[in-house]
């Protein structure tokens, strides 16, 4: 497993922001964040990694509060990483 999490700290914005990501045509979704990961809400936006430049330009604009920041969590070895972007 390979993905780009953007964190949150509300579970109302983080699924505002799938919301509004889908109707810019990026495929995002809602998964839990990472234990690894330390921070948020519980919920995180899952991004394709080559739909990142184009999410964060319409995050960028959504006016989040609550935004923490983008993630890498990858699995390796029945292990997750969790890295900031």
């Amino acid at each position: 497993m390979n993905m780009i999490l953007a964190v949150f700290r509300s579970r109302a914005q983080a699924l505002d922001c799938v919301s509004l990501l889908k109707k810019n045509g990026v495929s995002a979704g809602a998964v839990s964040t990472p234990a690894e990961a330390n921070v948020g809400c519980g919920i995180s936006v899952r991004i394709g990694t080559f739909d990142l430049p184009r999410a964060r330009q319409i995050l960028s604009r959504g006016n989040y509060s609550a935004f923490v920041g983008y993630y890498r969590a990858e699995t390796k070895y029945g292990r997750t990483f969790v890295s900031r972007v």
